[in-house]
């Protein structure tokens, strides 16, 4: 299964929060941004200093985050991400997420039915909205 997945999922994982994503263990090609280093490592250095993280368990969770990246297809922020990104959408986005949608919108051709895994509403909506089948928030109506 060819999924383009945010910060959020991976830290999810990571992190051992409730509420995972159903699909992840059916990911056979994880895609994501270059943003997602950046996203998921300053999100623990934050929880080191909001929480007061033991190095050991702050260690573990970073050597987690650069493990499974290393594992993704990684789409380079590049001038041509931060470009689509910053063109409309049909929905309202903040510049991160403007960033993953971008750079799936980018990628979507070179991977055969390329889903979508978030766990962000706005950012869920927005790749509905883009075509993208969608799993994490659920479908409101």
């Amino acid at each position: 299964m060819n999924v383009y997945v945010d910060s959020s999922v991976l830290l999810r994982v990571v992190l051992g929060e409730p509420n995972r994503l159903r699909i992840w263990p059916k990911i056979t090609n994880a895609v994501s941004s270059q943003l997602i280093r950046l996203e998921c490592l300053r999100t623990i250095d934050r929880a080191r200093i909001r929480f007061g993280l033991e190095d050991r368990v702050l260690s573990n969770h970073r050597a987690d985050v650069l493990e499974a990246i290393d594992a993704f297809s990684l789409v380079a922020l590049d001038s041509i991400v931060v470009d689509r990104a910053s063109e409309p959408f049909p929905t309202a986005l903040g510049s991160l997420d403007a960033i993953h949608l971008a750079s799936a919108l980018l990628v979507r051709q070179e991977f055969e039915e390329l889903a979508f895994a978030t766990h962000d509403d706005k950012l869920g909506i927005a790749a509905r909205a883009m075509g993208f089948s969608v799993h994490g928030p659920p479908r409101k109506t």
